[in-house]
């Protein structure tokens, strides 16, 4: 069995349109909410046709000192152009754009995947402190 990390993808979010960018507010502070953007494709688009696109996000939350992540969410990007008329025939088309809130009284690192049906898994984090 390979190991993940030969599997994930990384890279830096400004040249490759499949890593999925983390961004928050800019005060964080401990125990309050906070509200998080995962997107794919932020500086380059990526295609959202039924034969590419980004099919599903997937995000984690490692706090700080502890062993294993966190689901926060996942979220499943099911539109992409297909109907009964056939492939890219629909006017429905999911954005590769989640946003969501949570809270925590500890540091750590938020984590993301993403999923490009032709391009495989690619990943993401962002430390985040108090």
């Amino acid at each position: 069995m390979p190991e993940l990390s030969k599997i994930f993808q990384s890279g830096d979010w400004k040249k490759e349109k499949h890593v999925p960018v983390i961004e928050l507010p800019g005060t964080i502070k401990k125990g309050e909410n906070l509200k998080v953007l995962v997107s794919v494709g932020k500086e380059i688009p990526h295609p959202n046709t039924t034969e590419h696109h980004i099919a599903w996000l997937d995000i984690y939350f490692l706090p700080e000192g502890e062993k294993f992540p966190i689901n926060l969410g996942k979220f499943d990007l099911s539109a992409h152009g297909a109907s009964s008329q056939g492939p890219n025939t629909s006017t429905l088309y999911t954005q590769p754009d989640v946003s969501f809130t949570f809270k925590t009284d500890k540091p750590g690192e938020i984590i993301a995947f993403s999923y490009c049906n032709i391009h495989g898994l690619w990943n993401n984090s962002l430390k985040i402190s108090f």
